[in-house]
């Protein structure tokens, strides 16, 4: 067996483990059993003289990633149960903490959400505010009120959102003193809050260039801020299928990572310059919005997949992909289960690189087609890229969709024909909405220029969202188990060890 198998299988034993012990808890006597069997395995190279004597060295080595695994995240729930402030959670007595704003205040309509860390300790409390007096991140502040477990509504496991971020407790609405706006300085602090400052001076030249509703689209095209929507627009985006397009979600960042790349490649570019050039442009995206965790995490699953896309090998590809989720999973395991944009940009990588292949293969007689007239063959180079479009979208959906219905509880029926007629203008959008808010901070008049093409694309984008909008654009999944989740993976992907057999056969 090679390396990079021997690498592969390492890591599936790791996200097994981890897996295994959220599932069963692995009790003490079974752990120290298939230890005892791991290292006697890894030790037979020098005990057995037989030629398979590599086979149980590996073996035993995948025995011991899986309790690695387990052993990973029993760590993590043990710093979560031994956390001195979610100690306090549920009690009646008033309790008043110091702390520091660690990230960007989340502005919300009514209110805005706090990030604290809490003085001399490492827990982290997520408090609830009015939108004023204003916050800035690194404000000490001193806090009064209860502190709370979040809660689990019915269709949403609020507590379970948090944990992933190392947030076990809340306080709403207590009573809040600014001690300090001095702002002490290491050098991620000092990057990390001119880019905050960046990202809102670029927020409000967007809001002084477009008017409502397309400053809102707007906004959350280029930086994912989607809180401020009505409802009725949120609701559209909901129903529509669209509603990743102005969020910064872990199977959005690697859409538009393909996406970007079919575009870079349409305007005349190498593959290699638009891998790269893709590479550069999303983390610059990514650090435009504030660096969110799930955002970072996205971004570095679909930059893993472009650096495996310039080596040309699908093997390398997956495996690669496999191995920087591993690399996550034992910084924080717990995004295996809570972080659901760590799934769907996993499963969104994984579909783009097993599943669109055989649907590019239903396409291949337009990409046959050639022309001796200039204008056809543009004409069929622009209808290749708008395929390639469709396949990703499609490859990505099928993978991620029992992820969205076991966590969101809808199906959008319309998601694939808007997001076939949608996707092709977000580079669009996103490229003169961005030097719009650049420069709309120096001339008014210059960011109402770079604002028209923008204009001309929402109107578009509105027609495609009222054409589309219906009470019967939606299927809502009330109860849909984890067992439907794992037969539909196990006839997917026996669906695609097949279509991938064909194809070699035929090949």
């Amino acid at each position: 067996m090679t390396q990079s198998k021997s690498l592969f299988w390492f890591c599936i034993s790791f996200i097994i483990g981890i897996s295994l012990h959220y599932i069963i808890k692995i009790p003490h006597a079974v752990f120290w059993g298939f230890l005892f069997v791991g290292v006697l395995l890894v030790f037979s190279n020098f005990l057995i003289k037989l030629p398979i004597k590599l086979n149980f060295v590996i073996l035993g080595f995948c025995i011991l990633f899986v309790l690695l695994g387990a052993m990973r995240l029993q760590a993590s729930q043990f710093s979560i149960e031994n956390d001195p402030i979610k100690k306090l959670n549920d009690g009646k007595e008033v309790i008043t903490l110091y702390g520091q704003v660690i990230n960007s205040p989340d502005i919300r309509k009514s209110y805005q959400n706090l990030k604290v860390k809490v003085n001399k300790t490492n827990s982290i409390v997520l408090v609830s505010a009015g939108l004023y007096p204003e916050y800035n991140y690194l404000d000490s502040i001193k806090i009064t009120g209860n502190i709370k477990t979040p809660e689990v509504f019915d269709d949403f496991n609020y507590r379970d959102y948090l944990l992933k971020d190392g947030i076990y407790s809340v306080m709403v609405f207590p009573k809040i003193e600014l001690t300090s706006k001095e702002h002490q300085y290491n050098v991620f602090s000092f990057l990390y809050e001119k880019i905050i400052f960046t990202k809102n001076a670029l927020e409000k030249s967007i809001h002084s260039s477009f008017s409502l509703p397309q400053n809102f689209i707007i906004d959350g095209i280029v930086f994912g801020n989607d809180k401020i929507f009505s409802e009725e627009l949120r609701d559209k985006f909901n129903k529509t299928g669209l509603s990743h397009i102005t969020a910064v979600s872990g199977g959005n960042i690697v859409i538009l990572i393909s996406i970007l790349l079919v575009f870079l490649l349409a305007i005349g570019l190498w593959r290699q310059q638009a891998l790269y050039l893709s590479i550069v442009f999303i983390w610059l995206y990514i650090i435009l919005v504030g660096l969110p965790s799930s955002g970072v995490r996205a971004g570095i699953m679909g930059s893993i997949f472009l650096v495996s896309q310039i080596f040309g090998r699908q093997n390398t590809s997956s495996r690669t992909i496999i191995l920087a989720g591993s690399l996550m999973l034992l910084q924080n395991p717990l995004i295996l289960f809570y972080d659901v944009g760590f799934q769907l940009s996993f499963l969104a990588s994984m579909g783009i690189i097993y599943l669109k292949p055989p649907i590019d293969g239903l396409f291949v007689f337009i990409k046959d087609i050639k022309s001796d007239s200039k204008i056809k063959n543009t004409l069929i180079y622009r209808l290749k890229d708008l395929i390639d479009i469709l396949s990703i979208t499609i490859s990505a959906q099928i993978f991620t969709l029992p992820i969205i219905i076991y966590n969101f509880k809808i199906v959008s029926l319309v998601a694939l024909p808007t997001n076939f007629l949608v996707l092709p203008i977000v580079p669009f959008l996103m490229v003169f909405g961005f030097l719009s808010s650049i420069f709309g901070i120096f001339s008014g008049f210059l960011g109402w220029v770079f604002a028209l093409p923008c204009h001309v694309l929402i109107i578009y984008l509105l027609k495609i969202l009222d054409l589309f909008y219906h009470s019967w654009s939606i299927v809502v999944f009330s109860n849909f188990s984890i067992v439907w989740i794992v037969l539909y993976y196990i006839i997917l992907f026996g669906l695609v060890f097949l279509l991938h057999r064909k194809m070699r056969q035929s090949f």
